[in-house]
């Protein structure tokens, strides 16, 4: 039995960061006009979670997403259901004030694959990201979001 190297073994991250956060606020700014919403609604919820492994998660679900009326959702019940939805799991890593997200699994097949990039800043309990300018996979124009999430203890 061979041993991988160093460089293939996953190394333990500690910090402030770790650990899970839950959604207070999801802010996008259109970088064409200025012009913000909350695409989620006042009051999205979902959770952020790294691990000291180098994994993560993400889920943000849209405030006030109706349940089927069954347990197989009618096509429209579908459609409304996933554009209510952003998830997506994978791997992180931190430089200065940057992290980025190396999705494996997401919600939107187009991300699976692919580095997202962020901006973070930590005060007290709040965990506050900032995606950098960029085609908002909801709206299609160019935009950046804030995200505020408050830690989970």
């Amino acid at each position: 039995m061979t041993l991988p190297s160093v460089e293939q073994q996953p190394q333990s991250r500690a910090g402030p960061l770790l650990g899970t956060w839950k959604l207070q606020s999801f802010t996008d700014e259109d970088v064409a006009t200025g012009q913000k919403a909350d695409l989620f609604g006042a009051h999205p919820s979902g959770y952020l979670h790294y691990g000291p492994d180098g994994r993560m998660y993400a889920i943000l679900l849209k405030e006030g997403r109706k349940a089927p009326d069954t347990l197989i959702p009618t096509d429209a019940e579908r459609v409304d259901l996933y554009s209510g939805l952003i998830a997506y799991a994978g791997t992180y890593s931190i430089e200065g004030d940057l992290i980025s997200h190396h999705i494996d699994a997401s919600w939107n097949q187009l991300w699976t694959g692919t580095t997202q990039v962020r901006q973070i800043r930590i005060d007290g309990n709040s965990l506050y990201i900032k995606t950098l300018p960029a085609r908002n996979p909801l709206t299609g124009k160019e935009s950046s979001a804030v995200l505020v999430w408050i830690k989970v203890e």
